[in-house]
């Protein structure tokens, strides 16, 4: 039913539109073993608005585009010089000695003027355009070593949770689609990035501390064997980690998903996919990030001293 309502055939003029942003080469294959298009892209971006947009809307965004789809060339893009779509906006934003354009959305046509441009994976700042320079979350993205077994991952994020909420701050946790897992924690937008870089990195260089057999927190893919990279790099300006429901440029279409820290029984990497979080959602009885916002306090330098 909500393919039918959602899909418009713009006649005479070889595309479809969705949410007023018309598609060309609306059946354009996206990814190629599941045979999905850009018009289901689409399609899954209007059945899940409701969800994507708090967590992507106002943010400066870095975009993975492929537009012949992932298994084709696909390229990043953080700036824009031209009006790429009435839909998208951009922000000038000093970088450096000079400012830049970055991109924006603040709706649901913004998404699917996306889909227009061929992006299939969408990664957000830890802030918004109002208040760029004030983070309002950390991101903590846990990269196993491929050898590790699931249960080894399922517990440094419970290790890292317990640490965070020993410091009075709420984790929340979602699939990223690929290998590891990301601990989000909401954070009141007081602090600059400097603090929650340093902030961050303390986080990481303690779990390092407690289990250094276990987590490195520097990227030397030498010292990475039988261990979890605990990745705090996401929290420095102009970083950006996946969006939260952005799929992934990769097979299977997997999602970036949020889940409920119960849900952690199973390994939940790439349990979700373009086709089935529509459903999955449509079924849920509560939003596992329902609290996200109430969960929002100031980082401190007594908490920071605490580490």
């Amino acid at each position: 039913m909500v393919r039918k309502a959602a899909r418009r055939k713009t006649e005479g003029r070889g595309g479809d539109e969705i949410a007023d942003v018309r598609l060309t080469h609306p059946d354009r294959v996206l990814y190629a073993d599941q045979g999905i298009t850009k018009r289901e892209l689409a399609l899954y971006y209007k059945a899940i608005a409701d969800w994507i947009l708090p967590q992507v809307e106002n943010r400066p965004l870095t975009l993975l585009r492929c537009p012949e789809g992932y298994g084709k060339q696909c390229f990043y893009q953080r700036h824009t010089r031209d009006v790429v779509h009435g839909a998208i906006h951009s922000i000038s934003i000093r970088d450096g000695k000079a400012s830049a354009a970055y991109l924006y959305i603040d709706s649901l046509s913004g998404l699917i003027a996306l889909v227009q441009m061929g992006v299939l994976e969408i990664h957000t700042w830890g802030s918004r355009k109002d208040r760029f320079e004030r983070p309002d979350r950390l991101i903590f993205d846990l990269d196993p070593d491929p050898s590790l077994p699931w249960t080894r991952l399922k517990e440094a994020a419970e290790t890292l949770r317990l640490l965070l909420s020993d410091l009075g701050l709420t984790a929340f946790v979602k699939a990223t689609g690929g290998k590891g897992l990301h601990i989000v924690v909401p954070i009141a937008p007081k602090q600059d990035w400097e603090f929650a870089k340093d902030f961050s990195k303390s986080v990481a260089e303690r779990m390092v501390q407690s289990a250094p057999d276990q987590y490195l927190a520097t990227m030397s893919k030498a010292r990475r064997a039988g261990k979890i990279f605990i990745d705090y790099l996401r929290n420095a300006r102009t970083a950006s980690a996946v969006c939260a429901y952005s799929p992934r440029a990769r097979s299977g279409a997997p999602v970036s998903m949020p889940v409920d820290w119960r849900e952690l029984t199973e390994d939940v990497r790439t349990k979700f996919t373009v086709r089935n979080v529509p459903e999955h959602l449509a079924r849920r009885a509560q939003d596992p990030w329902s609290d996200y916002d109430g969960a929002r306090v100031s980082l401190s330098k007594v908490m920071l001293r605490r580490l």
